[in-house]
């Protein structure tokens, strides 16, 4: 058995970012989360003190759950840059230690971002539980979480079989298609503007999807969740009218290096009335 105890870099709290963080691979429940990394099960909870103690059957996977619950990724420069700011300033305030779970593969970000595309977050979610759980059917742990999927397991899926579970074909052949051609961890070695663009010339994809990839498959902020349906309502609510996609990088373009991390913040704070009804935003 290993544990390790890690104290997170800046503002963090695992109550609040892991809250709606539970999947077909991991679960939150009484502060504590459960989660299939690597060869292993990790678990993790946080000490009033603020430290995260990790334990697992695998320093590999205790290392995993440590990325994958961005304890390393100190935001602080983002919160003392917004703390003003007339859209994300209370959201900084009051969700300050908020930072995005991630994916413990490249392959499940991915997967996330087509099955998210133009619904909401929980008919997404089960989709995505759907998909796993039909690619991995021998897969379950004692806990009953799925092993996350890796590129391999999703380049051997049949785009008729994505189909029948319920993903539109085009966006299932475009998984199957980009899986076939790239191992999607190299992406890690890639800019993220070359991440980007190798995603969203994908038919079928474009850059929410690669928003996806960036945020929860690889850890980076920079890239915005441009085209998400929150944000479009927010948009369409406040200038009283339909919206184009380049509208939500318009909205997301004043926070730069930080854009992903601000849409994560803008879409939180939409959800707990953080964020101002703009009339400010009218066009």
């Amino acid at each position: 058995m290993v544990e390790i105890a890690v104290k997170p870099r800046g503002p963090y709290s695992l109550a609040l970012s892991a809250k709606l963080a539970g999947d077909a691979t991991r679960r939150f429940r009484d502060g504590v989360v459960t989660a299939r990394c690597s060869d292993s099960v990790a678990r993790a909870w946080q000490a009033p003190d603020g430290v995260v103690t990790i334990r697992s059957g695998s320093a590999e996977a205790a290392e995993k759950l440590r990325w994958v619950l961005a304890l390393d990724d100190d935001h602080s420069e983002f919160l003392r840059r917004f703390r003003d700011d007339p859209l994300l300033g209370r959201a900084t305030v009051h969700l300050r230690g908020l930072r995005p779970v991630r994916t413990a593969t490249v392959a499940q970000a991915l997967l996330r971002a087509v099955c998210g595309q133009l619904v909401d977050w929980k008919t997404a979610r089960t989709l995505e539980r759907r998909v796993i759980r039909a690619l991995h059917p021998h897969a379950v742990a004692a806990t009953g979480l799925l092993e996350p999927p890796q590129t391999s397991t999703l380049a051997a899926a049949a785009p008729y079989e994505l189909r029948r579970l319920g993903l539109h074909e085009r966006r299932g052949a475009a998984i199957v298609r980009l899986c076939r051609s790239l191992e999607l961890e190299r992406l890690h070695d890639l800019p993220t503007a070359a991440v980007v663009a190798r995603i969203s010339r994908e038919r079928g994809l474009g850059p929410w999807s690669a928003g996806v990839v960036c945020l929860e498959g690889l850890g980076r902020f920079e890239h915005g969740l441009v085209g998400d349906l929150g944000l479009v309502k927010y948009l369409r609510a406040a200038r009283g009218r339909e919206v184009e996609t380049w509208e939500t990088a318009e909205l997301l373009e004043p926070y730069g290096e930080w854009a992903g991390l601000a849409s994560v913040y803008f879409l939180a704070g939409l959800g707990r009335g953080l964020i101002p009804a703009a009339a400010t935003q009218a066009a």
